[in-house]
């Protein structure tokens, strides 16, 4: 799984969380976080080629966070932190070591069974 870390300057920084972003105004799901991974990553993914793999929701105190997660198997480019920040593929052990916003945390068991296949 590939992991990005919250740069300095921002809330949670120096935590790993999943790539990706808001919605915005007019986008599907899948037409956001491929213009996030555009954005953040470098690499060109197809929205339709995004397989749904759940979802985690919690309360930041200012906000509530609905995150859905997403798999993608194939893209074009090489992944690159477009925003300097350090990027991290995970397996299994790592990825459960990694310091994790609290959102992301649930997610990491709905991975589980994906990254032992």
């Amino acid at each position: 799984m590939l992991l990005t870390q919250r740069p300095e300057g921002k809330s949670l920084a120096g935590l790993w969380e999943f790539p990706g972003g808001k919605i915005e105004p007019g986008e599907t799901p899948e037409h956001a976080l491929a213009r996030e991974l555009h954005e953040e990553l470098g690499i060109l993914v197809e929205p339709a080629a995004l397989e749904p793999l759940g979802f985690a929701s919690h309360g930041y105190g200012q906000f509530h966070l609905v995150m859905l997660l997403y798999g993608a198997r194939a893209w074009v480019g090489e992944a690159v932190g477009q925003e300097a920040q350090a990027l991290c593929w995970a397996g299994h052990a790592r990825l459960s070591a990694l310091p994790m916003p609290p959102a992301d945390v649930p997610l990491l068991a709905m991975l589980r069974p994906l990254i032992a296949a």
